[in-house]
C-alpha cells in the first residue's frame, strides 16, 4: 500500500506525474475542487492554504533579518541540536546539491545550509533565514505543512501551492519537546526531483527523532531559571548565582568552576591539576584544600568529588556566547561578550579558552564586516589595538580617525605591505 505522506511511488515517471499535478493545481486554482491524483495530504493542504487567502503567485516575506535572527535563533530549543543536524544531514545536502533547512513552530526560516548554488536559486524565492515560510502565507510546502499537521510529509513539485516554488521538492519532518509535546519546529532537505524518493522522507524522519532524543538527554531536570549562573566575562573574579544569592568567588574558585560547568562529567584531580597550574610542583594537596574552600563557599550539595564535577547544570556567559557563535548569531554574541574570560587568570586551561573565545567572536565580526559592531569591538580595552579588526574597519568605514588609528598599528608593529583602502 502507498504511503500517502509520499510523493511518489517507487517506479513512478516524475515527469508526467509533474504534467499531472500541473493540470490538478491549475483546475484547483481556477475551480477551487481537487481533482483525484492529488494525494489527501496535499488536497488538504491545498484547501488550507486557499482559505488561508494565499495567492498561487505570491511569494515568503522576510520577517527576521540581522540582529533580530540572530538573537532569535540563538535562544531557539532547535539551536541546541543544530550541530546534530548539520552532523546528519549536512554532506548529504552539499553533495546532493540540496539544501538543509530549519525552521520554527511558526514556520520561519532559521537556518539554510547547503550547496552553494542551490541556496542561491533559492534566495530567489526568499527561501532563506528569516523567511516566513507557514503554511498559512505562503502555501503547501513541507516545512510549513509538517509544523501544520504535526507530522513528516513530502512535497513534491507541483504539489506547491505557490507556482514559484514548483520546480522544486522538499521533504520535512517536525521536532517535538521531548518533555511537553509541542512542536518546536521543523528539519527539512529541499532540492530538486531525487527528493522524491520515500527514502528521503524517512531520512528526515529519523533525524527529528535523533534531535528529539539529543533534547530529552539535554533538557535539566529543574527549571532553568533555578539553576545557578556564572558571570566570568570580563572580570578577574567571577560571580556564581544560585538560590537566590550571589557570590562572588576568588580567582583560583573562578577558574575551577569555569572549568567545571564545561565538564559536566566531572575531572578527576589529575586533570585539574594540569588545567588550573602553569607550576608542574604543585602537590594534589594544595588542590584539595582549594576544593574544600570552594565546597564551603558553595554550600552542600553542589560540588561533588571523585571525580570532581558539579552536581546540577551551571550556565554561564561564556557559554551564552559560545551558543551565539555557533549558530551564527554574531550581533547577539557580540552583545553577550562582556570582555576576556577571567584575564588576569594564568590556568592553562584557561588561558586557551580565552584565546579561543576572543579569536573565535573576533574572527565572526571581522566576517561579518558590519562597521558599527568592528567599531564596538576596536573602541574597547581589549580591542583598541587589534590591528585585523581596524584594518577591516577601515574597509568598510575609512573614516580619518580609523586610518590614522590603523597607520599608527601599522607603524607600531611594523606591518608589511600597503594600506588596505
Amino acid at each position: 500500500m502507498t504511503d500517502p505522506w509520499v510523493a511518489l511511488e517507487p517506479g513512478a515517471d516524475p515527469a508526467e506525474r509533474v504534467r499531472i499535478l500541473r493540470r490538478a493545481h491549475e483546475a484547483f486554482t481556477e475551480a477551487g475542487t481537487v481533482p483525484r491524483p492529488v494525494r489527501p495530504v496535499v488536497a488538504d493542504s491545498w484547501r488550507r492554504s486557499a482559505r488561508a487567502g494565499v495567492g498561487p503567485d505570491g511569494t515568503a516575506s522576510v520577517e527576521l533579518m540581522d540582529g533580530d535572527l540572530g538573537a532569535y535563533r540563538a535562544e531557539h530549543p532547535l539551536s541546541r541540536v543544530m550541530p546534530l543536524f548539520r552532523e546528519l544531514l549536512g554532506t548529504f545536502a552539499a553533495d546532493g546539491e540540496h539544501l538543509l533547512a530549519v525552521c520554527d513552530a511558526h514556520g520561519r526560516l532559521l537556518w539554510v545550509e547547503g550547496h552553494a548554488s542551490t541556496r542561491h536559486k533559492a534566495g530567489l524565492m526568499n527561501f532563506v533565514p528569516g523567511a516566513r515560510w507557514a503554511e498559512s502565507a505562503v502555501g503547501t510546502n513541507a516545512p510549513g505543512t509538517a509544523v501544520a499537521v504535526g507530522r513528516p510529509v513530502q512535497v513534491f513539485a507541483a504539489e506547491h501551492f505557490i507556482r514559484q516554488v514548483q520546480p522544486w521538492t522538499c521533504a520535512a519532518a517536525p521536532v517535538h519537546d521531548p518533555r511537553t509535546g509541542r512542536v518546536l519546529g521543523a528539519v527539512d532537505i529541499t532540492g530538486g526531483n531525487g527528493l522524491a524518493h520515500p527514502h528521503s522522507l524517512g531520512l528526515v524522519q529519523a533525524v527529528a527523532r535523533a534531535a528529539e532524543s539529543h533534547l530529552a538527554l539535554l533538557a535539566p531536570e529543574s527549571p532553568a531559571a533555578d539553576l545557578p549562573e556564572l558571570t566570568a566575562l570580563g572580570r578577574d573574579e567571577a560571580r556564581l548565582s544560585t538560590g537566590g544569592r550571589s557570590v562572588r568567588l576568588s580567582r583560583r574558585h573562578s577558574e575551577i568552576l569555569v572549568l567545571l560547568s564545561r565538564h559536566p562529567e566531572g575531572l578527576t584531580g589529575d586533570e585539574l591539576l594540569c588545567a588550573l597550574y602553569e607550576d608542574e610542583s604543585v602537590t594534589p594537596v594544595t588542590l584539595r584544600a582549594e576544593l574544600a574552600r570552594l565546597r564551603r563557599v558553595l554550600g552542600p550539595g553542589l560540588l561533588a568529588s571523585r571525580p570532581y564535577r558539579l552536581t546540577v547544570p551551571v550556565g554561564s556567559d561564556v557559554a551564552v556566547v559560545e551558543r551565539r557563535l555557533e549558530t551564527g548569531a554574531v550581533t547577539a554574541a557580540a552583545t553577550a561578550y562582556s570582555g576576556p574570560l577571567l584575564p588576569a587568570s594564568t590556568a592553562p586551561a584557561v588561558v586557551r579558552l580565552r584565546h579561543r573565545l576572543a579569536d573565535g567572536l573576533r574572527t565572526a565580526l571581522i566576517a561579518r564586516g558590519d562597521p558599527d559592531l568592528l567599531a564596538d569591538w576596536a573602541h574597547t580595552p581589549w580591542g583598541e589595538d587589534d590591528f585585523e579588526v581596524w584594518r577591516a574597519l577601515a574597509a568598510t568605514r575609512p573614516t580619518p580617525t580609523v586610518r590614522a588609528r590603523l597607520a599608527a598599528l601599522e607603524a607600531e608593529l611594523a606591518v608589511p605591505g600597503g594600506r588596505p583602502w
